[in-house]
């Protein structure tokens, strides 16, 4: 089969070097965009000096302010960041029609076929690199390698400006002292087990066997076995219509215990939660969907109005939705966990590269 082509462009402190770029004078200073500490806001974004005070994203305002008594807070600037954006996704349009907005600054691209006869990838990068740069006057860095998880990891390995090249006979060794948070779906809670069990970096990782994997994490499992091997067949998709994240599992054999139950709603959870925090998606509504032997379907949805869902809160909820179905007395063939009703944000992400 023929070796895909995936680059991973991720623009570099996206917000603040808008900002940075349309006033100079902000250039060499300490800058965070994000709500007033007087209200309780947070840093969407904090620039590379900013960064140096131990500043980042999602951090409360006034401990930012602590850090950094001389921080420039700004407020966002949505359509601003939208419209750059767009043209931005025109450039990458140049090199090929298969783009998937992940995030306000990042995408993939599959130039395995480019649009413009581009020889490698690696060449390709570079030239829309160059191409940000001098209409944008923006960085960007990438990753380029055989399958999106690989690349996303290439394109953090050498911020801002940087361009990271995993060719396939490169994998294992470039995995191999990689921290096994690398992974997705390795968050904070499986991340310490893992430590307990003194496996700490990828190589580490792969010492264990498929069916141990499976035994502790089930299907989560399954994919941490591959992920550690840098093998990954998810297509770039270049839909952006992504109107909520779900996953879901038809079990061989029906399910009655109650501690299988929850170990399969924790499992849906991680890896809900995991796209998520790799789409920068924030949810408020979490579904549950039952199907019985019967083959009847049910789904029960909570919504919560004050803040977005994050691993633990989809879990715990995902279990107290299913107390409110007869799964308990009928057991079960399949079960589900879902996300959806975006952030007002979110929407401007999913739409930006229109």
């Amino acid at each position: 089969m023929e070796t895909r082509k995936i680059i991973h462009i991720d623009l570099d402190a996206f917000y603040t070097s808008v900002e940075q770029r349309d006033n100079p004078k902000l250039r060499d200073l300490p800058v965070v965009v994000g709500g007033r500490p007087e209200s309780r806001g947070v840093v969407a974004a904090a620039s590379y000096q900013a960064r140096q005070f131990g500043i980042h994203s999602a951090m409360p305002m006034k401990t930012a302010l602590r850090l950094c008594p001389q921080l420039v807070v700004l407020p966002r600037r949505m359509e601003v960041y939208r419209n750059l954006s767009v043209q931005i996704h025109k450039i990458f349009l140049q090199y090929t029609h298969l783009v998937e907005p992940v995030a306000l600054d990042e995408c993939y691209l599959d130039v395995t076929h480019n649009l413009k006869g581009i020889p490698t990838a690696t060449q390709t990068a570079v030239t829309i690199k160059q191409q940000i740069q001098e209409q944008m006057q923006l960085t960007a860095s990438a990753g380029v390698a055989s399958n999106k998880f690989l690349a996303k990891i290439a394109s953090d390995m050498d911020k801002p400006d940087g361009l990271t090249v995993i060719k396939p006979y490169q994998v294992d060794a470039f995995l191999q002292n990689l921290p096994v948070s690398k992974i997705w779906g390795v968050g904070p809670v499986t991340n310490n087990q893992l430590q307990q069990m003194q496996i700490l970096t990828i190589g580490q990782l792969r010492q264990l066997s498929l069916p141990e994997l499976s035994r502790r994490w089930g299907r989560l499992g399954v994919r941490f076995y591959h992920l550690a091997r840098g093998q990954d067949d998810q297509l770039v998709d270049p839909s952006d219509d992504r109107k909520s994240v779900s996953r879901e599992t038809t079990f061989a054999e029906d399910l009655f215990s109650l501690l299988q139950m929850e170990q399969e709603l924790a499992e849906l959870s991680a890896e809900v939660a995991e796209v998520l925090r790799r789409e920068e998606l924030k949810g408020q509504r979490v579904t549950l969907k039952v199907r019985y032997p019967d083959f009847k379907t049910q789904t029960r949805s909570q919504s919560y109005a004050s803040r977005w869902l994050e691993e633990e809160q989809i879990r715990r909820t995902s279990w107290e939705l299913l107390q409110q179905t007869a799964a308990l007395e009928k057991g079960v063939r399949l079960l589900g966990v879902g996300v959806s009703n975006w952030w007002q944000e979110n929407s401007l992400q999913l739409h930006l590269f229109d």
